[in-house]
């Protein structure tokens, strides 16, 4: 079971809440790429698209080859052939932003010009509010992976995908038997995904919460973007905002994105980056 919850992550999105203003880096889009990796987690190993509870990369909304997904990479290779087959997926299912420096050296081992990251829904989807990263070791931890990057690939573009919203996907299922069977039944985030039809002020409160530890995340992911210079595009909440239904989510465990939801991601995220 501890292994269960450790590959677990959230795909949801937007509430009626707006993020904090941020300015993010004027992304440099540069020719297309001819390599490209992916960082993050399960989210990003393609978790529960077509497998059960099994990782299905090809369906990865940055670096797969299924077509009905149409990711990062098929669109690049559309414009640029020279890409095709160079295309990595250093995400691990269950990683959080500690585990992004480490996922950062395989990308510049791999010499690649162009690189995603999502990254954070397991740092603020844990097992108790209190298990949650801290703003600030969630940004020492982006900090440090976008340095080795830097370093090690001076020229590569960088994309940063914001956190998706959480209690979105605490709002969409919330009412679904299924959904609130298979979160208790996993113990999948329990942070947010706890008494899920609860009205109780402690329990709206802890939600919102969490929610805003994710909204602080995607802010200073904004920030380091900024940070970073013109090789780094953040998507400026794109994936964050964007309002994703249950029906994008695997009826497996009702937390990960299915085929349709890894369609919506990679058009999504695709259309904030850099626009190959």
């Amino acid at each position: 079971m501890n292994l269960i919850r450790r590959m677990l992550v959230p795909l949801a999105a937007v509430t009626a809440l707006v993020l904090p203003a941020a300015t993010p880096a004027a992304a440099d889009p540069g020719p297309p790429p001819t390599s490209m990796a992916s960082l993050g987690d399960s989210i990003t190993r393609g978790f529960n698209a077509c497998g059960w509870y099994s990782d299905c990369t090809s369906r990865s909304f940055s670096t797969g080859d299924y077509s009905t997904v149409n990711s990062h990479y098929l669109r690049i290779r559309a414009t640029n052939a020279a890409i095709n087959g160079r295309n990595h997926n250093d995400a691990r299912s269950g990683a959080k932003s500690a585990d992004m420096y480490g996922q950062a050296g395989t990308a510049v081992s791999q010499g690649v010009g162009y690189v995603t990251m999502l990254i954070g829904a397991n740092d603020a989807c844990t097992s108790t509010e209190a298990g949650m990263t801290s703003v600030a070791t969630y940004r020492a931890n982006i900090d440090a992976a976008l340095n080795r990057l830097k370093s090690g690939l001076p020229d590569a573009r960088v994309q940063l995908i914001s956190v998706p919203d959480i209690h979105r996907l605490w709002s969409v299922g919330k009412d679904s038997g299924s959904a609130r069977s298979a979160w208790s039944l996993f113990g999948i985030c329990q942070s947010m995904l706890a008494n899920p039809t609860s009205t109780a002020q402690a329990d709206v409160d802890r939600r919102n919460r969490v929610r805003q530890r994710v909204v602080d995340y995607n802010t200073q992911l904004a920030q380091a973007c900024a940070a970073y210079g013109p090789n780094c595009d953040f998507d400026d909440n794109a994936v964050f905002g964007y309002p994703f239904t249950l029906s994008q989510l695997s009826s497996w465990d009702y937390f990960h994105p299915n085929t349709s939801g890894q369609q919506v991601l990679a058009s999504v995220s695709y259309a904030a980056g850099f626009g190959w």
